[in-house]
């Protein structure tokens, strides 16, 4: 957040408190949902690069079928109608990635038909496959950043040419009060781009996640002193802080960055504890470890998160955002080699997801915590060099479980060859609106005082996955 959005929060709150304010209707959030939720929780899954949707989610038989041909040639002739291509909006002119690429690519892998409704998955996902009676599957998303900053937009709803938004996991922070005192409520797990480092924005560094490794000997930066230190001294060194604090705030009683320190500081004493205990699996089952892959070195680190986020929203932590394959745009930006590469990276997350699934479900906590598998675009129908797809922003896949969600579904689809979604076409935002919805928030009765949203900010509930 820059000195101007400082400057124009603490203005509009100022003028609220003395009267002044434009929108006498407007006050902060009191941490109570708006109206009855049916979830608690959300485990955010987000893989980074572009997972292509015709290798997982939602297979084209067509694309094998008519391999080799131009899309002119193809079932969809006209899927590269400049007119249909408007949607893009460009952020890097003329680079190598994120172009059209004409010439159709075969499915690389086989597919099979899975639960009581034979939704069709890759043979790559097993896993998720075996639990897709209760998955609700949106194959018709869309977005407009035809590169890398799209992490950005479907995290926050907005192109990177617009600026910097809140994300959804600190949305759902600033409308929710805490469900735990010792614990932070929004958790990042994983690497993340430069594009996608914070949170809160304008909403204030206190909506910014707290990032956690998986080590309960070192789970978050500086969250334990350099040299050794008794307990008492330790809590004389916070209390003398918190006065400094205090007193520094009655100077400046409107600071966002200063009342994130205060409140950041205060959590990490508390958190001292329960962090090393939460993320210590030594009395979890030999059973529940191998459920998420532990045992194995290929799903081991990706498994160890999804364990650590089951017992993060198992002691109440709100949202818990999982990033998988950082490094560069994201390991599953597939523009060479994609069967090697999403063999990969689906073998590392599959079984964890699959098992975190299961898990949630046996302990009775997916009817209380939304899953979401996502992922910036998906890859073009046609191939990029000999044996990779390019960045796809026209139609892709997510799916998400529990909460409140229906399971079994299908909603939405791409053409025959998984270039434009077709039917209930849906921006990154109606996800959004969705999980707000299932948490019992109301995205319009959380906007602040000189920031008016737009519609497209706020989304639309898929009103046909709720149960």
């Amino acid at each position: 957040m820059n000195r101007r959005d400082f400057a124009s929060l603490a203005l509009a709150a100022m003028l609220h408190r003395d009267g002044y304010s434009s929108d006498a209707a407007w006050a902060p959030p009191d941490g109570k949902p708006h109206f009855a939720p049916k979830a608690k929780s959300v485990i955010w899954l987000f893989m980074n690069g572009g997972v292509s949707h015709m290798e997982t989610f939602d297979p084209k038989p067509a694309l094998t079928k008519f391999a080799g041909k131009t899309i002119k040639e193809g079932p969809v002739p006209d899927a590269q109608d400049p007119e249909k291509l408007k949607l893009a909006r460009v952020t890097v002119v003329n680079d190598a990635n994120g172009q059209q690429r004409n010439k159709l690519y075969p499915l690389q892998v086989g597919f099979r038909k899975y639960g009581r409704a034979g939704v069709a998955f890759s043979d790559w996902v097993p896993h998720i496959g075996s639990c897709v009676d209760d998955l609700a599957v949106i194959r018709s998303m869309w977005t407009t950043d035809d590169n890398h900053g799209a992490q950005t937009q479907f995290h926050t709803g907005r192109h990177m040419l617009d600026g910097e938004f809140p994300t959804l996991g600190a949305w759902a922070h600033y409308g929710l009060g805490t469900l735990n005192e010792n614990l932070p409520q929004f958790v990042s797990m994983g690497s993340r781009e430069y594009w996608n480092l914070k949170d809160g924005h304008y909403l204030g560094p206190a909506h910014d996640a707290v990032p956690v490794r998986v080590d309960p000997a070192n789970p978050l930066d500086y969250g334990k002193p350099e040299v050794a230190v008794t307990a008492a001294e330790q809590k004389a060194g916070f209390t003398l802080s918190g006065r400094l604090n205090k007193l520094r705030e009655k100077d400046y009683p409107n600071d966002p960055a200063l009342d994130a320190r205060i409140k950041s500081y205060e959590l990490a004493f508390r958190m001292q504890k329960s962090l090393p205990e939460l993320l210590d699996f030594s009395k979890e089952t030999e059973e529940t470890k191998k459920l998420y892959g532990i045992d194995r070195p290929e799903t081991r680190p990706f498994g160890m998160q999804l364990l650590a986020s089951r017992r993060l929203v198992e002691r109440g932590v709100r949202f818990v955002q999982i990033q998988h394959g950082a490094g560069g745009a994201g390991v599953w930006d597939a523009h060479g080699g994609l069967k090697a590469n999403h063999s990969k990276n689906c073998l590392a997350v599959d079984q964890p997801v699959g098992g975190l699934l299961k898990d949630l479900k046996r302990l009775g906590l997916l009817k209380e915590t939304i899953v979401v598998f996502c992922t910036e675009f998906g890859r073009t129908p046609g191939s990029q060099g000999s044996d990779g797809r390019d960045h796809h922003i026209y139609g892709f896949s997510v799916w998400m479980a529990g909460g409140g969600l229906k399971g079994g579904v299908v909603h939405g689809a791409t053409d025959e060859i998984g270039f434009h979604a077709v039917e209930n076409r849906h921006y990154v935002t109606d996800v959004h609106a969705t999980i707000l919805h299932q948490l019992g928030l109301d995205s319009r009765k959380l906007e602040i005082p000189g920031r008016k949203r737009l519609d497209i900010d706020h989304g639309a509930v898929i009103k046909e996955i709720v149960a």
